[in-house]
């Protein structure tokens, strides 16, 4: 709730603004709300549901942001250009305080940790060489695909040749794909959290480096787009999956990751910037693949440890680290 009021703050203040230093502040306040609301929300749906179908919950909530993202950008700017960029943020603010009141009736409450423990015990996790691991993975996914994400609008019309009114629509179609392979990915991620990412890996590297040789062929660079909309943002499930069985379903542990996932968007962007000057724009999609390659090398530990036979003679962790038989938080993290 601390949170929404603060999210809400934000935009209220943008509405408002008299000049780019107010606005400033007032997208640095929404941004740090947003950031810190995306752990917390993570950190609330892996509490309030069984271990075992985590994953899948996990995939529900993200579809939330993926359906946010493919309407949010076309309603706001609807809205700012029929009704003034003011209008915009106070539309903003009245879907907040929505939001906010849904979840206060919506929510069930639940204890501050489900297994007690407390803020030492929480951080205690981040000594695993694991749990870093596993960061490094969602920082690659996220990168790989933002590399390619961020420059698709220049890409499609300076290298395939669409029109610049036909970029949204194909915009809006991998967007769409998203949510697909969202909910797919949801559907496996439970038991199967580790193959999930390589696999995905794999394919986004297909796609990507698909990309960039074929970006001058329209029908194939929309295939391999669509690819990448498939198997890119939509691991997420997977990766807080795997976070989480690493680590913990506490609120630290969540948000940390999705400050690693937030440092993907930074580093594909940014590098796919400086790649599009030294090499053209064909350069953020190799950059891509060779970021879901790196991405693929921080899950080949975790995938030769899943394949390799216990001591009863089975394979891999099936049970979820971190987390009672009876499905409650362990806050002192994971088994060695």
């Amino acid at each position: 709730m601390v949170l929404f009021v603060v999210f809400l703050t934000g935009n209220v203040l943008a509405a408002t603004a008299t000049g780019y230093a107010t606005m400033l502040v007032a997208r640095i306040v929404t941004g740090i709300a947003s950031q810190a609301f995306f752990g917390v929300g993570i950190s609330l749906c892996a509490q309030i549901t069984r271990p075992e179908v985590r994953g899948r919950a996990l995939a529900v909530a993200m579809n939330g942001l993926m359906l946010g993202t493919l309407f949010g950008l076309p309603l706001s700017t609807l809205v700012g250009e029929r009704f003034g960029w003011r209008t915009a943020f106070w539309t903003i603010s009245g879907i907040t305080v929505l939001a906010a009141v849904t979840t206060l009736f919506g929510v069930p409450r639940i204890p501050r940790l489900e297994g007690g423990g407390g803020f030492r015990q929480e951080v205690g996790v981040f000594r695993k060489p694991r749990l870093w691991l596993a960061l490094s993975t969602s920082t690659l996914i996220i990168g790989a695909t933002f590399a390619a994400f961020s420059y698709f609008n220049p890409i499609l019309t300076g290298l395939t040749g669409f029109a610049t009114g036909t970029v949204p629509l194909l915009l809006i179609a991998y967007g769409a794909a998203t949510v697909v392979g969202n909910t797919i990915v949801g559907r496996f991620a439970d038991r199967h959290t580790v193959p999930v990412l390589a696999v995905g890996l794999v394919l986004n590297t297909v796609f990507l480096a698909g990309f960039a040789l074929l970006a001058d062929l329209p029908a194939p660079a929309v295939v391999c787009m669509m690819g990448i909309g498939l198997v890119g943002v939509t691991m997420n499930p997977a990766m807080a999956t795997r976070v989480q069985r690493t680590g913990n379903a506490g609120p630290l542990v969540n948000t940390v990751h999705s400050s690693f996932i937030t440092l993907g968007i930074i580093l594909g962007s940014s590098l796919g910037a400086v790649a599009i000057d030294a090499w053209g724009l064909r350069a953020p999609l190799w950059l891509g693949a060779a970021m879901a390659l790196l991405g693929l090398a921080t899950v080949l530990p975790d995938l030769a440890r899943r394949a390799a036979p216990t001591k009863k003679g089975e394979s891999g962790d099936r049970t979820p680290p971190g987390f009672s038989a009876s499905g409650s938080f362990s806050a002192g993290g994971v088994p060695g």
